[in-house]
């Protein structure tokens, strides 16, 4: 099986190329802007004609992308979120149109929850920020492509390898520099909202299976830990983790909360489709996941989500 996974160097991706190189029989390519990708590819400018020269190249049975930009202007945005899955569905009708794609979404395509409710693929999609709404028109993209192809719309991620661009590679960055000082005073931004975290290596294992289940698969699954959980427990349990004596100040100084939380309070993914379809379920839980964030800290970098995010 030739599996191409497109956005290998990023977070999400470097977990999904790590997962299925332990897959038996499974020939895993790499393409991305990375010099270490084995085929040069930037969905945010490759011609569709290009790409689909790129795609007969490959000759692969599936194409998993995890390729896409988290911040920056909504411009870099639609390029990479929305033009990028639009180019490759394109360029796969024409090279590989028996080719499997799993598309990774995002949780944000959802926009505002309900308190103490589950979201269900079903739902209303009413996102709030362009991050959201270009991932949902990538989204949109893939499910009308006539392909085989699956939408996994993956929750808040965390674990091993988080970036400094998400909040928990972010707490973590902050703790690991401010060390054991006891004055040291961490100024964060409103921390109320809760949301839906679910550890990278368990989104990895859900692509593998995506990317391996025999027939047809429904067109999106949520894909997330199924629970939500108030923000400024993550921050706090981080903060025990990494033995910190200061102090947490929340709307604090020069602090500026995030427009999205303050938008957005709630956020939890209802998960029973994908554990009928793909028979996936979380196996790693939250402080199972800051743990191997915390150790992982000190020692890697952290990636951003794809090959154009910050």
């Amino acid at each position: 099986m030739r599996i191409l996974v497109l956005g290998s160097s990023g977070y999400l991706g470097g977990h999904v190329v790590e997962r299925l190189r332990a897959l038996p029989g499974a020939s895993v390519l790499v393409g991305g802007r990375s010099p270490a990708a084995e085929f040069g590819i930037d969905l945010a400018t490759v011609p569709p004609d290009r790409l689909a020269k790129t795609l007969v190249s490959a000759a692969p049975d599936t194409v998993i992308n995890c390729a896409g930009a988290t911040g920056g202007d909504p411009v870099t945005l639609a390029e990479v979120n929305s033009r990028g899955p639009a180019v490759l569905c394109a360029a796969l009708r024409e090279a590989a149109p028996a080719a499997r794609l799993v598309h990774l979404g995002s949780a944000a395509e959802y926009g505002p929850g309900v308190p103490d409710t589950r979201v269900p693929e079903s739902a209303a999609t009413c996102p709030v920020a362009p991050y959201g709404a270009t991932k949902l028109a990538g989204t949109v993209t893939v499910t009308a492509s006539g392909l085989d192809a699956v939408v996994l719309r993956v929750g808040n991620p965390v674990g091993p390898g988080a970036p400094a661009t998400g909040l928990p590679g972010r707490i973590a960055a902050l703790l690991r520099a401010a060390g054991p000082d006891p004055d040291a005073v961490l100024r964060l931004g409103d921390l109320s909202a809760y949301r839906d975290f679910v550890d990278v290596r368990d989104v990895a294992g859900a692509v593998v299976l995506a990317a391996t289940a025999p027939g047809p698969l429904p067109p999106v699954l949520n894909i997330g830990g199924g629970q939500a959980v108030p923000v400024r427990d993550l921050v706090r349990a981080l903060a025990r983790l990494a033995g910190f004596p200061g102090r947490i100040e929340e709307n604090g100084g020069d602090a500026v909360g995030s427009a999205r939380s303050a938008q957005v309070s709630w956020q939890c993914s209802d998960i029973t489709a994908a554990g009928a379809a793909l028979g996936w379920r979380p196996s790693h839980g939250l402080d199972d996941s800051l743990a191997a964030l915390w150790a992982a800290a000190g020692t890697s970098p952290g990636r951003p989500e794809g090959d154009r995010a910050p």
